[in-house]
């Protein structure tokens, strides 16, 4: 194992589904190039909820999009994290909010936006987005200038 690996918990190993809403899953590994600023872009097109009222299943691609600071999450970990939200019982609003917040947590990034493109359900297609900048840097401005 590499310092950058080190700790890593998922790559290799055989993969074991969460039925629960599961943030402790993630996992990070450290940044080569944390002087640069680069959009790292991560796309789940299998996204699954529940809806926290009718207990039918939402549907979408979730789209993530960062600057990285010190700590990338690591891909392995997110694919398990995601799934976890299956069984949860959830708005389309909130499932991008707290996946957000989650990697905001276990990352603390430069720069975060996560969009949510949810199938229709009723006719009507939701698309939650959300963002965050690291508040007093340049990177906070950028979050503003993005829900422009």
């Amino acid at each position: 194992m590499t310092e950058q690996t080190t700790g890593l918990t998922h790559l290799g190993g055989k993969t074991e589904y969460r039925q629960d809403y599961a943030p402790e899953v993630l996992e990070t590994f450290l940044n080569k190039h944390p002087e640069n600023d680069y959009w790292v872009k991560l796309t789940c097109p299998e996204f699954t909820s529940l809806c926290p009222i009718t207990g039918q299943p939402d549907f979408a691609t979730i789209e993530i999009r960062y600057l990285p600071d010190r700590r990338m999450v690591e891909s392995k970990s997110l694919k398990l994290y995601l799934f976890s939200f299956r069984n949860h019982g959830a708005f389309h609003e909130d499932c991008v909010n707290i996946i957000m917040k989650d990697l905001i947590r276990l990352m603390d990034p430069k720069y975060i936006e996560v969009t949510g493109y949810f199938t229709p359900r009723g006719g009507i297609s939701i698309h939650p987005y959300c963002n965050y900048g690291r508040p007093g840097t340049c990177y906070e401005a950028l979050a503003k200038k993005r829900l422009e």
